[in-house]
């Protein structure tokens, strides 16, 4: 399974003190050194974390392909025509949102700035993936806009492990609508898992690509990689959370290593 690391943390830990460092460009070549297999960057409209100029340093001088998320702002859209990164996922915004909440609106009028910022970069040769949520409604829309991945959103599933097996139920950051029983957790649970591999098996018989992400961790991340069909995750706030501890290398390898 390949995975493409999520350096958007690292800039977040520059912006605190609005100074030069840390270079997420530097990111790049450790990655490269520890196994991963794609660079992955947001390029957000209020430009929270990753910059203008960041972006084209690390797909000009990145030795692995780089996946650049980003909305359908037509600002956005020209930005990542310009610098053509292998390939562009896109993901819904909201400039409130701490992260990406869910998966894409693939209703009206949403498909339609879909449907055009979609075939504008792949007329410029960047493959397309799609943000979306474990439904074969969103599948289907996606194999229909003609994307070439889809990115199944884990954050539902995220949330729910955490509560269920973590601490985070008792910490400040407890999830309110979470806070049930553990017996239906662990319902709900797999339920989320079950939605999971189902959409991953739809994507599939349509041809799609598949990728997952969002909220993944050294605990979680066991039971997405059992799932027959995903070929990529994309994972970054755990990754650079634990290399404060251990250093980047090293966390990137155990994370290669745990979905090897």
């Amino acid at each position: 399974m390949l995975l493409g690391v999520n350096i958007d943390h690292i800039a977040v830990l520059r912006e605190a003190r609005k100074i030069n460092d840390p270079d997420p460009l530097q990111a790049i070549y450790i990655a490269q050194l520890a196994g991963a297999d794609q660079i992955t960057v947001h390029l957000r409209e209020d430009r929270r974390h990753i910059h203008d100029d960041d972006v084209r340093r690390i797909i000009e001088n990145s030795p692995l392909p780089v996946n650049l998320e980003c909305s359908v702002d037509p600002d956005i859209v020209e930005i990542v025509a310009d610098l053509r990164p292998h390939r562009a996922t896109f993901v819904p915004e909201k400039r409130e949102e701490v992260t990406t909440e869910g998966g894409l609106n693939m209703d009206e009028p949403n498909f339609s700035n879909l449907d055009k910022a979609l075939h504008y970069l792949k007329a410029r040769e960047i493959e397309i993936s799609l943000f979306i949520d474990p439904t074969k409604e969103a599948v289907r829309a996606a194999k229909t806009l003609g994307a070439e991945w889809v990115e199944l959103h884990t954050g539902h599933y995220a949330n729910l492990y955490a509560m269920r097996y973590g601490n985070l139920s008792k910490t400040h950051h407890s999830i309110p609508e979470l806070e049930i029983e553990r017996s239906k957790l662990t319902k709900m649970l797999e339920k989320a898992l079950a939605d999971l591999e189902e959409a991953t098996e739809y994507a599939d018989e349509f041809g799609l690509n598949v990728a997952a992400g969002h909220g993944l961790n050294y605990q979680n991340v066991q039971s997405i990689r059992k799932i027959e069909g995903i070929q990529e995750l994309n994972i970054g706030q755990s990754i650079v959370a634990r290399s404060v501890f251990t250093g980047l290398e090293r966390a990137i390898r155990e994370m290669k290593a745990l979905i090897a």
